[in-house]
């Protein structure tokens, strides 16, 4: 199965990047709503899938939601989506490269933020309360067990946590940067997605499904959702930024601005 090099896969994301940063806004709204909804619809999957097996079976039990979770990142990669911790790689390594500016990246982020947060919230109310599919049993108890955990944490847990995840998350898209067939992208999503679900990271829009859930729920508040919201989201870009685009521009940096000078760069505003 062939693959591109990591600065093959460089050239790629800021080429992904610029595409993203000049997204017509209501595209940009609309495929921000799918990103949100399929990252949503995968962590509903793990729920249905864990909630009922044994308590005995310990940590192999949340390595099989694990398995299952990244069918949201595959879908957005393959069927078309846009996720707001994705673009924490691509924008910023666009910027970078000179292909985007910083008020693209500030505005196309705002955009999917937003949009993420729509979805997320549509599966949370409709599939989840409306339907009763986190709401029901053993379904509400691990609905509400799993958002707990996640407003357990500190701040500095979830912002460290949030790192981590993102680091991984990115990786996942950096890596399906390198692969032309679905196969190989389906490979290269699934195992760091799958790390980062397995132990327990925060992922900022998989928050946004899981504890409006247990809100709907009448467990917990929008008050405890946003103070879990901040750390994540700052933490989720940090990761994205830093650990995956910033030190990969870095390394082929050289390489990197022949191939950015190979078209004009975009003018900062200001």
């Amino acid at each position: 199965m062939a693959f591109h090099h990591s600065q093959r896969i460089a050239e790629r994301a800021i080429e992904a990047g610029e595409k993203k940063a000049s997204l017509p806004v209501g595209h940009a709204l609309l495929l921000g709503f799918l990103g949100g909804a399929f990252i949503s619809l995968g962590f509903l999957l793990d729920i249905r899938v864990i909630a009922n097996l044994p308590e005995e079976w310990g940590s192999f039990s949340s390595f099989l939601g694990a398995s299952i979770f990244p069918l949201g990142l595959i879908l957005i990669v393959i069927a078309g989506g846009e996720l707001l911790t994705g673009n924490m790689m691509v924008l910023p390594i666009a910027v970078f490269a000179g292909r985007a500016t910083a008020g693209q990246l500030l505005n196309n982020w705002l955009l999917i933020l937003v949009s993420n947060f729509v979805g997320a919230i549509f599966v949370a109310y409709f599939f989840g309360h409306i339907v009763g599919l986190t709401e029901a049993g053993a379904y509400l108890t691990k609905t509400v067990s799993i958002a707990e955990s996640k407003l357990n944490e500190t701040f500095i847990q979830s912002f460290i946590s949030a790192v981590g995840c993102n680091w991984l998350v990115c990786l996942a898209v950096w890596m399906a940067f390198g692969a032309d067939d679905i196969s190989g992208k389906l490979l290269a999503i699934w195992f760091p997605v799958m790390a980062f679900v397995a132990i327990g990271f925060q992922h900022v829009v998989a928050n946004m499904f899981v504890i409006p859930a247990a809100i709907f729920a009448g467990h917990l508040t929008w008050g405890d959702y946003f103070t879990n919201f901040i750390p994540v989201l700052l933490g989720n870009a940090l990761g994205g930024t830093l650990f995956v685009a910033f030190i990969y521009w870095k390394v082929h940096k050289n390489s990197l601005e022949v191939f950015a000078e190979e078209k004009p760069k975009i003018k900062k505003a200001g």
